[in-house]
């Protein structure tokens, strides 16, 4: 018996050492392979390659290294190439006339979790179907005259979010505390009653919600996996063995989530059978999904349930956690630069005056509130590192030859923070937007928060009413104060990366109710 567990073990190991020689030996040929006409990058080990460059935050990592290696960077992830932008120069040879090149998505082994990237939008591959399911839901959702029609939703969920912070401010002066808030919080479900009001006509959370709790957690554990480094990823004959968890973890939330939505999805298709050919005034989204009978080419058929849920879910990790995380930080900043705060508090006074709410007719009235939007998402972009796409083809890219299936990572991040194109580029001055004419609409590529090109977020239209609505209405509603513990100027400032670049300790503040002057 003990001979047979000796040759066993023996084998195993034998088994192991020849894989391990064998991608030892892959590795160095890929290595010496037309190196000359890679864009530079740091030499890497056998087999993992560079994964320990990326570290646990890789947005960060990957802009040292621009400093050594220059704004077009090379990297081998384990088996993965792996170019990564990291300027605004190098983004406008990609975006303008690579973009066809590099728009398949490279997807990440977490979010094939449920089939997910199969009925997604964001992470869907590059063709026909795809591009019909994007323009159905920019045409459905976002597009400026649907965008209109629904601006008291969103002052609905805005006048909710206010309440509910003064409320708990209350409850917390009541227990005898400060009535400090946890802004990071009451900002969420605002985005997410928002998104909630799009898609399926109701409010879905608010501070006692059961159900609506459930649903927070299980996105904001969705969000966390699908953003973690993962060694699967990257040496893809790991993807079985999970051996970071990340699957099996992904698996648990992600069916909490879709199980949710799946239900609103089936009372919906309940509720039309049984009100049969009745009209309908007021469409939401989850009317136009389910009722779409394809294209008429007969290329992209009809939505299944399972796949509208995907959509839906999809929208909400999109429109919430990105608008919340992008007001947050610019309150983060704004608490930290009090003469800002005061710019912004005063310009809304002068121009809405004081017995009247901010609405989103006023944005484009209120200048420096769109610059230190601006100057947010230089500095904070909701998703550091745009969604990866994946070359479709070889291409010739500023003089070098990237060879088909390269992994692109564009660093938003990094290029925010590119010294050729920003003046002092680590400080947060939003008067650096008064004087220039930058959009983040993807044609500035100094600033591309949302992406460019084919791929570009479908939802900014929308995001940049609630994110300017929402701040707004923060300083028009309330005087801010952080509490003694803690001093604006150095506020802590640590990220924590998922899908989405968030604060890791959540933004808590203070705040005084505002007593507003009625004109007689």
């Amino acid at each position: 018996m003990e001979s047979n567990w000796f040759s066993t073990t023996l084998l195993s190991f034998s088994l192991l050492a020849a894989l391990f020689l064998l991608l030892v030996i892959s590795w160095t040929k890929a290595q010496n392979v037309t190196t000359k006409q890679r864009p530079p990058g740091p030499k890497g080990w056998p087999v993992i390659g560079n994964m320990y460059d990326i570290g646990t935050m890789p947005h960060q990592n990957l802009y040292k290294l621009r400093l050594k290696y220059g704004p077009v960077l090379w990297l081998k992830l384990g088996s993965v190439n792996t170019m990564v932008v990291q300027s605004a120069k190098a983004a406008a040879e990609l975006f303008k006339y690579h973009d066809l090149a590099f728009c398949d998505r490279k997807v990440p082994d977490a979010l094939t979790s449920w089939s997910y990237n199969q009925g997604s939008v964001a992470f869907g591959n590059y063709g026909t179907d795809w591009q019909i399911l994007r323009k159905l839901c920019s045409a459905e959702l976002l597009v400026k005259n649907r965008v209109n029609e629904t601006a008291s939703l969103r002052r609905k969920c805005i006048d909710n979010m206010t309440l509910w912070i003064e409320e708990d401010s209350k409850a917390s002066r009541a227990r005898g505390g400060l009535g400090e808030v946890d802004i990071s919080r009451f900002l969420f479900y605002m985005a997410f009653n928002v998104v909630g009001n799009l898609m399926l006509s109701r409010d879905l959370l608010e501070p006692r919600s059961g159900e609506g709790h459930e649903f927070f957690d299980a996105m904001n554990k969705v969000m966390e996996w699908g953003g973690k480094p993962n060694v699967a990823d990257f040496l893809p004959f790991l993807k079985w063995l999970d051996p970071m968890g990340i699957k099996k973890n992904m698996d648990r939330d992600m069916g909490r989530a879709m199980k949710i939505v799946a239900k609103y999805v089936k009372e919906r298709v309940q509720q039309k059978k049984h009100s049969g050919t009745e009209k309908v005034n007021k469409k939401d989204f989850m009317d136009a999904i389910l009722e779409y009978e394809g294209d008429g080419q007969g290329r992209l058929d009809k939505i299944s349930e399972r796949n509208a849920t995907i959509i839906i879910l999809e929208m909400f990790f999109a429109g919430s956690e990105t608008t919340s995380s992008t007001v947050e930080w610019a309150m983060v900043e704004l608490l930290r630069q009090p003469d800002s705060m005061r710019k912004v508090r005063e310009e809304i006074a002068r121009v809405i005056g004081p017995d009247k709410k901010v609405e989103e007719k006023n944005i484009d009235d209120l200048p420096y509130l769109v610059a230190v939007v601006k100057e947010t998402l230089r500095l904070h972009p909701a998703t550091p590192l745009l969604l990866p796409r994946n070359a479709m083809e070889d291409s010739n890219y500023m003089g070098y030859q990237i060879p088909k299936n390269t992994q692109v990572i564009v660093n938003a991040w990094a290029i925010g923070r590119d010294p050729e194109s920003w003046d002092d580029p680590l400080s947060f001055k939003p008067e650096r937007f008064l004087s220039k004419k930058i959009e983040y609409k993807g044609q500035n590529f100094e600033l591309i928060p949302f992406g460019s090109g084919r791929r570009i977020c479908p939802g900014f239209a929308l995001a940049h009413r609630v994110v300017h609505l929402a701040l707004a209405s923060l300083i028009q509603s309330f005087d801010w104060e952080v509490s003694n513990s803690l001093t604006p100027g150095i506020m802590d400032m640590t990220e924590r990366v998922g899908v989405t670049l968030r604060k890791l300790v959540p933004l808590k503040a203070i705040p005084k109710k505002r007593n507003t002057v009625k004109k007689e």
